[in-house]
C-alpha cells in the first residue's frame, strides 16, 4: 500500500517540477528579451540625444562663436543636461571635432571604385568624385565652418586645426587615393600628392574664396556636374600618356 501511494504520488511531483520549471524558462526569456529590447531603444535613443546635442553646438557655435559659445548654452539648446552633455559628446572641443567628423565621412572613396583599366574610366571616376567634392564642401553649414575657423584663428586655433586635420586631409586622402591607383595601373605618372593637388585647383578655381566672401552663390547641381568634367578633361589633358604625347 505505501508503494503504491508513492508510485502515485511520485509522477505528479514530476509533472509539478516539469511546470514550474518550464514557467521558470519561459520568464526567464521574457525578462531577457525586454532587457535587450531595453537596451536597443536605450542606444537609439542616446543616439538621437548625441545628434541633437551636436546640432546645438554647431549652431551655438555659428551665432555666439566657437570661443565665446558656452557648454551651458549648448546644453540648454540640447533640452540635455551638462552631465549628459559630457557623458554622450565631451568637451567644446570634442564636439567640434564631432561636428566636423559626421561631414568629413562624405569624402571616403567608395569601395566599389570602377577598376581604372583606361583613361575613359579615370575621367569618368575623377568627374564623379570631383561633382561630389564640390557638392558636399559648397554646403552652406561646410562654408561655415570654413567661416568659424578663419574668425576664430587668433582665439582658438584648434577650430582651423581640426577642420585641416579631418576635414581637408580627407578630402586629400581620398583623391590621392584615386591618383595612386590611376598612377599604379600606368594611366598616369608623377606623384599622386602632387596630381591630387593639380586636380582640386582645377576644380575649385576661384569658387571657395567667392563662396568664402560671400560674393558668390552655391553652384546648381548641373553646374557642379559641368564643373567637375571641365576639371576632369582638363586634367587628363595636362598628364597625357607618353603615347599620346604630341610629337
Amino acid at each position: 500500500m505505501n508503494r503504491n501511494f508513492f508510485s502515485c504520488r511520485r509522477p505528479n511531483a514530476n509533472r509539478s517540477l516539469v511546470v514550474r520549471y518550464g514557467t521558470s524558462v519561459v520568464k526567464e526569456r521574457v525578462v531577457a528579451k525586454a532587457s535587450v529590447s531595453k537596451r536597443r531603444q536605450k542606444g537609439g535613443d542616446e543616439t538621437a540625444v548625441r545628434q541633437r546635442i551636436l546640432d546645438a553646438a554647431f549652431a551655438a557655435f555659428m551665432k555666439s562663436g566657437y570661443a565665446t559659445a558656452s557648454t551651458l548654452e549648448i546644453a540648454t539648446r540640447a533640452r540635455v543636461s551638462k552631465r549628459e552633455l559630457y557623458a554622450l559628446v565631451g568637451n567644446k572641443q570634442e564636439m567640434l571635432i564631432a561636428c566636423i567628423s559626421e561631414r568629413a565621412k562624405r569624402f571616403d572613396v567608395p569601395a566599389d571604385l570602377p577598376v581604372l583599366r583606361d583613361r575613359e574610366t579615370l575621367e569618368q571616376v575623377l568627374a564623379s568624385f570631383g561633382t561630389k567634392l564640390v557638392r558636399e564642401i559648397s554646403d552652406p553649414k561646410v562654408i561655415a565652418v570654413f567661416r568659424l575657423a578663419i574668425a576664430e584663428a587668433v582665439q582658438a586655433p584648434e577650430v582651423a586645426r581640426a577642420l585641416n586635420s579631418i576635414g581637408r586631409k580627407a578630402s586629400g586622402a581620398a583623391l590621392r587615393k584615386i591618383m595612386a591607383e590611376a598612377q599604379a595601373s600606368g594611366l598616369l605618372t608623377g606623384r599622386p600628392a602632387e596630381l591630387a593637388q593639380q586636380f582640386a585647383a582645377l576644380l575649385w578655381r576661384d569658387l571657395m574664396v567667392s563662396l568664402l566672401l560671400g560674393v558668390a552663390e552655391r553652384p546648381n547641381p548641373r553646374e557642379i556636374a559641368r564643373r567637375a568634367r571641365d576639371a576632369a578633361a582638363a586634367f587628363l589633358q595636362l598628364h597625357p600618356l607618353p603615347n599620346d604625347a604630341p610629337a
